[in-house]
This record gives structure tokens, C-alpha cells and sequence, in this order.
């Protein structure tokens, strides 16, 4: 309702410093507006980091698999993608430290993980950032974070910690305006403050803005969709066991599920059934299925067809032909 109250205005341009809203964000995270960047969802965030900082023949040093987009902007700006694979679906932290060379530029840290789901421990984060070279920038890109259980670790308190890193968060998850594109990024002032030099103006609508505010106030429906996602979670789990199915534990919206056929058998498989999930071949999670949890009758829809397609799979000839 409030997206809709901007279209009438929507002939006249917005402010385009959002200050108000980048106040509110900021005092979420105890920060200033100089401390907040705004932008199209927080892809175009982080697309905006790159054209700041990324030059040719810099190295970008991140997960895999982990979130699609970090290895396509980092080849867009004609870098090169340093992937450090993923131990038991989570960061390697040293293997990552370890992965650092003169030409890096960033280290992105995506968490929780996209597409695993797993969260990195805030004594491991702890050691990892303190080793960090100073003058690298680091990337934690935080977009379930709100789904992460008490004691995860917070990227507002690496900021203040590390002025050279820059949080990425979005209302396309928790909020549930995937379809509005609202993100927002925070760092240090200076860091931002070269940032919005390079953002592309009037890159959030009104409309937008207009959402993204009356959105931190709705503490209710934020509350309810905590609890459909922690009961969700817990019903799946206990049945991804009965199933006899392996699961990386989640610290999100999504659980990445291991089935004993190829993912994108069991993409087709559920999808002929009427049930969406996302095939791991094609986010560099083989074997796996990426299913996002939902409201108690769709988790249960997918339950019951899982009851019958596993029997199925786990069938001598299934398995020749996977």
C-alpha cells in the first residue's frame, strides 16, 4: 500500500540523497547516512562497488560455489575470480587468506552462503578479519541475515572494526519486496562517500523508497515470516531425515538438499508435479537441490511428493539411469 500511495507523484523526480531513509537504515546498525548507500536491490550495490574499485588484472577472491553474481561482476570488469572451494558447504576462511596475492582487490564472504545456506562461525570471522591485509577491501554480503540464529556474526560490527569492508543487505528476503528492487549497502563514510561518485543517479524509484520505509516499520509481518521460516526449517529437516536425505545446515530461507539422482532430474521430477525448487547443476552444487522454504501447506506439498519420488530414485535401476 505504501508503494502505491508514490504513484501518484511519480511524475516528479525523487530526491535522489534519500535521506531520510538512509538515516533510518544507519540507525538500524547503529551507523550515520553518511554510512549507507542505497541502490536498485543490492546487486546494483555491488555492482557499483565494482566499477569503484575493480580495475583490470585485479583478483577477486571468493567461495565456490556461492553467489552467482560475484564471479560475473568480477569478470565484467575484466578481473579475475580467484574460487576457493567451499569445506563441508562452508567458507575456508584460511584456505581464502591463503588465496591472497599482490593483485587482490576484494575478498567477498557471502553469508549466509547462497546457494548452501551455511553460516561461518563469528570466531572463525573473528580470526579472518584480523588477518585480513588492510588495504583489500572486504565484501560480506548479508542478504538473509535476518534469518541467521542469535550470535551470527554482524557485519555492522565489522565496520566498525574495519573501516575497508562493505555490508550488502536487501528487502528482497525477509521484507518480501523482491519485485520492488531495494538494497542498500554500509561502510565506512570515505569508502561510501566514493561510491555515490560512481552510483548511477536515481537508481531507486520513489515507490521503492516509499516501501523500503513503511517496510521497517511493519515489525509484525517481519515477525510472522521469522516464524513460518524457523517452523518451516524444522518441519523440512525432520523430514529431509525420515527421507534419508543429507542437507547442509541453514542458516536462511532455503535448504540445499542432497538427492540420489542428478539435480536436474529431481528439478524436472518435482516441477511435473507442480512444485519450483532450484537445480544445483546450475549453481555450481551438483547433486543438490536448493528449496526454499515455504508456507506450511506448500512444505507439506513437497514432502509428499519427495514420499513418492525417493522410493523411486533409490531403486536399483533409478540409480543406473540418474
Amino acid at each position: 500500500m505504501a508503494a502505491l500511495s508514490a504513484i501518484p507523484n511519480a511524475h516528479i523526480y525523487v530526491d535522489d540523497d534519500h535521506s531520510e531513509l538512509r538515516t533510518r537504515l544507519g540507525e538500524l546498525h547503529g551507523l550515520g547516512k553518511d554510512n549507507v548507500i542505497v541502490g536498485h536491490g543490492s546487486n546494483d550495490v555491488l555492482l557499483t562497488l565494482f566499477a569503484t574499485f575493480v580495475t583490470p588484472g585485479d583478483e577477486v577472491v571468493l567461495a565456490d560455489p556461492t553467489f552467482s553474481l560475484f564471479p560475473k561482476d568480477t569478470l565484467l570488469f575484466d578481473a579475475k575470480p580467484v574460487r576457493v572451494p567451499l569445506r563441508d558447504g562452508v567458507h575456508d576462511l584460511d584456505a581464502m587468506l591463503r588465496a591472497i596475492t599482490p593483485k587482490t582487490k576484494l575478498v567477498v564472504v557471502c553469508d549466509p552462503n547462497n546457494p548452501t545456506g551455511t553460516r561461518v562461525e563469528p570466531e572463525a570471522f573473528a580470526r579472518f578479519t584480523a588477518a585480513l591485509p588492510p588495504e583489500i577491501i572486504l565484501v560480506i554480503d548479508q542478504a538473509y541475515r535476518e534469518y541467521m540464529p542469535a550470535g551470527s556474526v554482524d557485519g555492522a560490527d565489522i565496520v566498525r572494526l574495519r573501516p575497508a569492508t562493505l555490508v550488502t543487505r536487501t528487502m528482497s528476503k525477509l521484507y518480501g519486496l523482491a519485485a520492488v528492487r531495494f538494497g542498500y549497502g554500509f561502510s565506512d563514510a570515505e569508502l561510501i562517500g566514493y561510491m555515490q561518485r560512481v552510483r548511477t543517479p536515481f537508481n531507486v524509484s520513489r515507490p521503492a523508497a516509499v516501501a523500503a520505509l513503511a517496510a521497517l516499520d511493519d515489525s509484525d509481518f517481519v515477525a510472522r515470516t521469522l516464524e513460518t521460516n524457523a517452523a518451516g526449517k524444522a518441519y523440512l529437516e525432520r523430514e529431509f531425515m525420515r527421507l534419508g536425505l543429507r542437507y547442509f545446515p541453514s542458516a536462511a530461507n532455503f535448504i540445499a538438499v542432497h538427492v540420489p539422482v542428478s539435480a536436474t532430474a529431481a528439478y524436472d521430477a518435482l516441477l511435473e508435479r507442480g512444485i519450483v525448487v532450484r537445480s544445483g547443476d546450475g549453481l555450481g552444487l551438483p547433486d543438490h537441490l536448493r528449496i526454499t522454504i515455504g508456507t506450511k501447506r506448500e512444505n507439506k506439498a513437497l514432502i509428499g511428493a519427495l514420499d513418492e519420488l525417493v522410493a523411486q530414485w533409490s531403486a536399483p535401476q533409478a540409480r543406473r539411469l540418474a
